[in-house]
């Protein structure tokens, strides 16, 4: 009898902190399949089984839209709701942020358009007074408390409920997407807490974005579906295809950019993305997309997040000052990424002071999305900001859309010197939010940096064009009088080439900022900064952010873009080394249960080469720790006679045995025939190639069929840290 021709459960399942081994995942869904296919031709109902199956993919992709676009919705709308609770309350709804509030008043002005009766700061609430020092002072007073108080529950329901809700955790879904198993990470009480604690953070003011962590949100959200499905649940290569999905469809809900979020899980996310989860990624994103855009969190019917419309085309020299912004950008994100190792500061500190230095500069007061859409914006006729505070001449006849370039007045001048203090808390501040124990993303943090950066430059470009139109520079392209410059579209450039120089992402970055911001005209620009930001960054050290996160983790990711040019051989690598134990396998037809749970017990391998004898060391296969003990837990409980001392068989006939003998125990339908096997003398870079390209857990050593050593992922990462004069030890998990 073989007990394993029916199926025992958690068989081919893997422990936490273990890498999945693709191969094995991928020929169990091709059987999967295979098997429904011949079932549906037996009966109607086997057919309809069949289809069922075929159609779960798009019904999962349907619900992760439906469900991620819901919940950054409702993130939208209580950021808002709680950023604007730090100065204020409305009298007429107290739900109602301060734009809702006064945009259901009758008596808003349009001069006016942030004052209305209904909505009231803390101090005028509290002593009916709405000006001067003890009303300022009142008021400072309790934003710095709400933002301590949203600080404090943030950081605590992360530490007791979900300590895996901390940070965006872009560098963790990398690694899950490459195969590694990270238990809970993307589990109910995650999602549940991020979302709580997203809010919470975003809200309180610190120097953080939440578009990010939607990404993990997302994801957990794909998590919740795949369990509802065994096609995804039992089978780890599948539920990696509907999480690349739910990456896109996060990065859709986080920026309203469908497309870019198809792209960004292609370039930055995903480790293995076939045609199929390109589609479903799109439909996934389609469906978020769609979702957010009838919840309309943004209130101006519009999906995208900072909608922009520029008058003017750009000219060619400005090229130069748009290179210049990638240069910046490339410096930003080296020094953010080389800073941000060191140990950060407690949450409590960094909130208090946050709220103290950003509560008297107006720019690094309000919330950083409303800093970047105002930074992002061309001066028309009826813009009240600081920064459109330009002298106009009043012999000016002209349509309203084409306003030339003008003297910069009192307004713009005091917006600079505010702008250029708020670039610096911003760089500073973001460097130590960065790594806090609470929800944090780096995209809009980042994206303000450059486009503080740029308006700076915008305006300064700007000037320079009014005051010295004949400079040969500006001569060929801005004669007087004429709309010359944007200054929007320089703070456009550098948040891009700032995020770009942070994440080294390119394409998706790219249709990302032209989906963000409506600007299909402008992409040259934007092409030109991400690049060069890329290559500035580049120069300094090859990793972006994310890649840096997983090093200083110590996950086992085996970057794709990382080259391996050192000229080793698989024998410089494989174990046992020298003067090592030889290597732990099991034969044939000759081990007793007994010594197997003894090798168990004694070692703590993932996996066991089987081989003919001890002494030929011919290869048969590979069978993984996990299943044998599960094997041998349910062989006993399940199957009589056997014992200790029964013999263990991985041939197909059991091995003659003399009657006495306890009933032996065939463990073949756990044995892998096919393990991957290279020779002593395959070069590591054929091996290295074949570990990322194939997903590999473990590679078998042979020469001449006889069995020499292993070689796992860890031993790779191992080596490859050894060639680049770093610490092997660091890579910290199996």
């Amino acid at each position: 009898m073989d007990f394993l021709d029916e199926p025992f459960p958690d068989v081919g399942t893997y422990e936490d902190f273990h890498t999945i081994d693709w191969l094995r995942e991928k020929s169990r869904d091709t059987d999967r399949h295979r098997k429904i296919t011949s079932k549906s031709k037996e009966s109607i109902w086997e057919l309809i089984k069949s289809l069922l199956d075929a159609w779960s993919g798009w019904v999962v992709m349907l619900l992760i839209g439906l469900l991620s676009g819901t919940l950054a919705g409702v993130i939208d709308l209580a950021v808002d709701w709680m950023t604007d609770l730090k100065e204020g309350v409305c009298l007429s709804a107290f739900w109602y942020s301060h734009e809702q509030c006064c945009w259901t008043s009758n008596e808003t002005t349009f001069d006016d358009r942030d004052k209305c009766p209904q909505w009231q700061k803390w101090a005028e609430l509290m002593t009916g007074h709405a000006e001067g020092a003890g009303a300022y002072v009142l008021n400072y007073f309790l934003y710095i408390l709400w933002a301590l108080l949203f600080s404090f529950l943030a950081v605590s329901l992360v530490r007791v409920f979900a300590p895996y809700a901390c940070g965006s955790g872009i560098p963790e879904i990398k690694t899950i997407l490459s195969g590694f198993i990270i238990r809970g990470y993307l589990g109910k009480w995650t999602l549940l807490i991020k979302t709580v604690t997203l809010v919470l953070a975003v809200s309180s003011g610190l120097s953080l974005g939440k578009e990010g962590p939607l990404v993990h949100v997302a994801c957990c959200c794909g998590n919740l579906f795949c369990s509802l499905f065994s096609k995804y649940s039992k089978n780890e290569g599948k539920r990696r295809e509907v999480l690349s999905a739910a990456a896109a469809a996060g990065v859709s809900v986080a920026f309203g950019a469908p497309i870019g979020g198809v792209l960004f899980s292609l370039e930055e996310v995903s480790y293995y993305f076939p045609l199929k989860t390109l589609w479903r990624s799109f439909f996934a994103a389609l469906v978020a997309a769609f979702t957010l855009r009838s919840i309309n969190p943004f209130g101006n019917s519009r999906l995208v997040l900072f909608y922009v419309e520029y008058h003017t085309p750009w000219y060619m020299a400005e090229l130069v000052p748009f290179i210049l912004l990638g240069v910046f950008g490339g410096l930003w994100g080296t020094l953010f990424i080389r800073l941000g190792k060191y140990p950060v500061l407690e949450v409590i500190a960094v909130t208090g002071i946050t709220a103290v230095l950003a509560y008297p500069n107006p720019y690094t007061r309000r919330s950083t999305s409303e800093l970047i859409s105002e930074l992002f914006n061309d001066c028309g006729a009826l813009e009240s900001s600081q920064l459109c505070d330009y002298i106009n001449n009043p012999n000016m006849s002209r349509p309203v859309d084409d306003i030339p370039d003008r003297p910069a007045g009192p307004g713009v001048y005091t917006a600079l010197w505010q702008l250029a203090l708020a670039l610096i808390f911003k760089i500073v501040i973001t460097i130590f939010t960065f790594g806090m124990k609470i929800p944090s993303g780096l995209f809009i943090p980042s994206m303000a940096v450059g486009a503080i950066a740029g308006r700076i430059v915008g305006i300064a470009v700007e000037q320079m064009a009014y005051h010295h139109h004949d400079w040969i520079i500006f001569k060929n392209w801005c004669r007087p009088g004429a709309d010359c410059v944007t200054p929007g579209l320089y703070a456009m450039v550098g948040a891009a080439a700032c995020l770009g120089g942070v994440t080294r992402m390119t394409v998706s970055l790219v249709v990302i900022m032209f989906e963000l911001t409506g600007g299909l005209e402008y992409i040259v620009p934007l092409m030109a900064a991400a690049v060069t930001s890329k290559w500035v960054a580049d120069a300094f050290g090859k990793e972006g952010i994310y890649e840096s996160h997983i090093q200083l983790n110590g996950y086992p990711y085996l970057d794709v873009r990382d080259e391996f040019t050192h000229r080793t051989l698989a024998t410089d690598v494989m174990r046992p080394r020298r003067n090592d134990p030889p290597l732990a396998v099991l034969t044939q037809d000759s081990t007793t249960v007994e010594d197997v749970e003894t090798l168990i017990k004694d070692t703590d391998y993932n996996g066991f080469p089987v081989v003919v004898s001890r002494e030929s060391e011919r290869l048969i296969g590979f069978v993984q720790r996990r299943d044998l003990t599960l094997a041998i837990k349910n062989a006993r409980q399940k199957q009589d006679g056997v014992v200790s001392s029964s013999v263990v068989y991985f041939t197909e006939d059991a091995p003659q045995l003399p009657a006495s003998n306890p009933q032996p125990l065939k463990l073949r339908r756990i044995l892998n025939l096919s393990p991957f096997t290279v020779t002593d003398h395959t070069p590591m870079e054929t091996v290295v190639d074949i570990f990322r390209k194939l997903g590999l857990r473990q590679c078998l050593v042979t020469r001449s069929g006889r069995l020499l050593g292993i070689i796992t992922k860890k031993d790779v990462l191992r080596h490859m840290a050894q060639m680049m004069n770093q610490d092997p030890e660091s890579i910290m998990f199996n």
